[in-house]
């Protein structure tokens, strides 16, 4: 039996680390997709400040019948478990496919990215939620 010369491995060990190095793509992106917000503070009687570290600043402010209201608009995303689990799933399909699993991870992150909502919040005069308006779920 004839030994394989070390220099033939090489084009395939390169080959290997080319597939594991370049299909880091959609572990990545699963773990940079957006957090879920606490949409559960969209509820009479939670202050406004509240509101404002959770969801962000709002995308319009006015007032209507001497009352501010806001609407907010943000991308809905995922629970960390859920992340975290996405994560760990493409990570270990890269692995046992020495990167072909990017075909379709990749794709697959790049559109499962969260969903766009938002709320229209009605606040009484100490600020505090009056009335929440779904604009859009």
């Amino acid at each position: 039996m004839r030994a394989r010369p070390a220099g033939s491995l090489i084009p395939v060990a390169l080959v290997a680390l080319a597939a594991l190095s370049a299909g880091a793509c959609s572990p990545v992106l699963a773990a940079h997709q957006p957090s879920r917000k606490d949409v559960d503070l969209l509820s009479p009687g939670i202050p406004r400040n509240m509101l404002l570290a959770e969801l962000g600043q709002p995308v319009a402010t006015e007032t209507k019948d001497g009352k501010r209201v806001e609407v907010f608009s943000f991308v809905q995303g995922y629970r960390k478990g859920v992340k975290v689990g996405r994560t760990i799933g493409h990570g270990v399909a890269d692995v046992m496919t020495l990167g072909l699993w990017e075909i379709a991870g990749t794709p697959t992150e790049a559109t499962l990215n969260g969903h766009r909502v938002a709320y229209e919040v009605t606040y009484d005069s100490t600020d505090r939620v009056e009335l929440v308006v779904p604009l859009k779920r």
